[in-house]
């Protein structure tokens, strides 16, 4: 979902401080799927859905939606794979909480190493902000994380996002077992923590999208997860 972490209605896999080193993500295929979520948002329960649909040219599209009656959440990003890394090349972000909306489209531009956003953004956060080979957006660390925990690398990463790149470094807190449609699973649990913040991520094998991911703030679950389909 990579779960946006400074408010609810963000949902973003971020940083966690301290130093890093960019994992490089193992030669994977890159299949198509559609992931059905009940998602909890502001302590209602709703929808969610993670989708990956293949676009032309070594191009796909990965989307992440989440509703209820008070969040609308959409969030989309058009990548590629270069060198066994997900590189991002565009993405929209749109969110109404309660009467609130905002909505940032951003622009990766590998050939001048470049990003830079429009829309609800502050004029000194629309960049150019430089890039670095391997760099992603929210979205593409929920693939990296599932990809990294199976090939057992660090999951070390940077994600660039709001004007901003960030560092980001989950830890794996061990085994437990997950009930993805009816069925229990054994899944990998992996975390990070920043400053009152706390994102949780549970990896179920052979599963190409995280089987849950839990956003905590000051102790209080703000958004839920957890997977019920997916193909």
């Amino acid at each position: 979902m990579n779960l946006h972490d400074r408010k609810p209605h963000r949902l973003t896999a971020t940083l966690a401080a301290g130093m890093f080193a960019l994992a490089s993500l193992p030669a994977m295929a890159i299949d198509a799927f559609t992931a059905q979520y009940q998602a909890s948002a502001l302590g209602m329960q709703g929808e969610g859905q993670m989708v990956i649909a293949p676009q032309s040219d070594n191009r796909w599209q990965y989307s992440l939606t989440v509703r209820n009656q008070l969040v609308d959440l959409s969030q989309k990003t058009v990548f590629d794979e270069q060198n066994g890394r997900l590189r991002p090349l565009s993405s929209s972000d749109s969110s109404r909480v309660l009467v609130k909306k905002k909505s940032v489209d951003t622009v990766y531009d590998w050939s001048k190493s470049q990003a830079t956003w429009s829309g609800d953004i502050k004029p000194e956060r629309a960049g150019p902000l430089k890039l670095q080979a391997g760099d992603m957006d929210a979205l593409l660390v929920n693939l990296a994380i599932v990809r990294d925990v199976a090939a057992g690398k660090p999951l070390r990463y940077r994600m660039v996002e709001n004007g901003r790149a960030k560092a980001m470094v989950y830890q794996v807190m061990g085994k437990e077992n997950i009930t993805v449609a009816g069925k229990s699973q054994e899944a990998t649990k992996v975390s990070r923590t920043d400053g009152d913040k706390q994102m949780i991520v549970w990896i179920v094998p052979n599963m190409p999208v995280p089987a849950r991911i839990l956003q905590r703030e000051n102790g209080q679950d703000s958004i839920d997860l957890t997977i019920k389909s997916w193909r």
